[in-house]
């Protein structure tokens, strides 16, 4: 039976993939993934690979969709088709590294005042966010603590550039983001997707960075629609 492996990003949980683990079709196994264990995001693909046997469709989130391509590179043969949701593809940037070490320090000295400067930016702009939705969301960030987050935040750090090996992925890929994604926007997704082999853009409005907790049944309905449409491919 082929595993829908669920792969959530930085400082979150299985909550950001909840919409989809309950809409999954009933001929997947759905697994939540945990990449908090980890300091690279080659060493969090291993593991996964490790703790699974069977085919695999990692769906990944910011983060885990870096952790999802990198499944794709270290066991290709495992990996039947791919979601990418609100991720990225480069190494990183000149500047990036002061920033990056910044946020690590302010976890350690209040992860609740990052939680609430780090989540505004991602949420679409110009749409009033929910209140529940927010506490929620900062709940997760809470939950996380600043060491999983610093070692997250290294990992990012030390992330492979994906465009170096992102043509070789033969699979079916399935490439959403929201419009109002300031973070990984629709720009990135085409890039990725100009390299691919099989692919698709599915871009829902309303939604920013967390599109999948942001517009879970849009969400639900572009990977659902997408699983189904490739069944044949994905279920072998």
């Amino acid at each position: 039976m082929t595993t829908l492996l669920l792969i959530p990003g930085l400082v979150s949980d299985a909550r950001v993939w909840r919409a989809v683990a309950q809409a999954a079709p009933e001929w997947l196994e759905v697994v939540d993934a945990d990449i908090r264990r980890d300091t690279t995001i080659e060493e969090m693909a291993a593991r996964l690979l490790h703790e699974t046997e069977v085919p695999l469709i990692p769906v990944g989130h910011s983060l885990g969709g870096r952790v999802a391509m990198e499944l794709a590179r270290q066991a290709p043969e495992r990996v039947r088709g791919l979601v990418l949701a609100n991720t990225g593809h480069d190494g990183m940037g000149e500047n990036e590294a002061p920033k990056r070490l910044a946020k690590i320090a302010r976890g350690y000295e209040d992860m609740a005042a990052l939680a609430a400067e780090w989540l505004p930016p991602m949420l679409a702009e110009g749409i009033p966010p929910d209140p529940a939705l927010v506490d929620d969301l900062t709940d997760m960030v809470l939950k996380a603590g600043p060491d999983i987050h610093a070692r997250q935040i290294r990992a990012i750090m030390e992330r492979p550039n994906a465009m170096e090996y992102i043509a070789d992925i033969a699979c079916p890929v399935l490439l959403i983001t929201g419009a109002q994604d300031s973070w990984s926007p629709e720009k990135q997704h085409r890039e990725i997707a100009d390299k691919l082999a099989i692919t698709e853009v599915h871009i829902i409005e309303g939604a920013g960075h967390f599109m999948p907790v942001e517009r879970p049944a849009e969400t639900v309905a572009a990977i659902t629609g997408w699983l189904d449409q490739h069944k044949e491919e994905l279920n072998v």
